[in-house]
């Protein structure tokens, strides 16, 4: 298949040099969308690299709207955080998305299990969200590779250790995992949805790149 423009997708790029992060939701137009364009903004703000390091950070949804655009008020979300919504298509989560992902991050548990019950070793990979910040809050930065050696070997070693933690960290409550669809809601919900993504962003997007948001 051929990857829609404004993917982010860097075909000749060997896999040994980049790390790719997939976002799963539903229709790829709300959550999604929103989680990797926000992931993109932060990698490029910590890193001062449009390229972000060699992170490839793409979206598809279990149940996705292909070649839809994003809701309008998820563009209006990525705005208030200064991320770029242009060029976004949607698409429906397919098999060669979960083999080439090195990360899938999910909305939800259903979204988790979706994933996982699609095969391809994916399940030491693929984490909720929230899920992957609980962990990653527990990893003590000073086991991971220095990030000025590079981020995609830390990275991946980033997830060789949250998936470790997974059996010994339990998550408090059942919808402490959760991130609620936004689609159809107002402004507000969908603003609400952006902070709580945001929030859950930030700890991963540090503990890839060893470089704290900017105060």
């Amino acid at each position: 298949m051929t990857a829609p423009e404004g993917r982010g997708i860097a075909e000749s790029v060997g896999s040994n040099c980049t790390f790719r992060i997939l976002h799963v939701s539903t229709g790829n137009v709300c959550r999604s969308p929103i989680t990797e364009r926000l992931t993109r903004h932060a990698l490029s703000d910590r890193l001062g690299d449009p390229l972000t390091g060699g992170v490839i950070v793409e979206s598809a949804g279990t149940w996705g709207h292909e070649g839809a655009p994003m809701e309008a008020n998820a563009e209006i979300v990525l705005a208030d955080f200064g991320a770029d919504a242009s060029g976004f298509v949607g698409r429906e989560l397919l098999d060669e998305h979960v083999i080439r992902a090195d990360l899938v991050l999910t909305a939800t548990r259903d979204h988790r299990a979706q994933v996982i019950s699609m095969g391809h070793s994916a399940g030491l990979r693929t984490f909720t969200l929230k899920e992957f910040t609980r962990l990653v809050r527990a990893i003590d930065p000073a086991t991971l590779p220095d990030p000025r050696e590079g981020v995609v070997e830390r990275a991946r070693a980033l997830v060789r250790a949250a998936a470790a933690l997974r059996g010994w960290l339990l998550a408090p409550s059942p919808d402490a995992d959760e991130v609620y669809d936004p689609y159809g809601a107002p402004i507000t919900f969908f603003r609400s949805i952006g902070d709580e993504i945001n929030q859950a962003l930030d700890p991963v997007v540090t503990a890839l790149t060893g470089v704290p948001a900017r105060q």
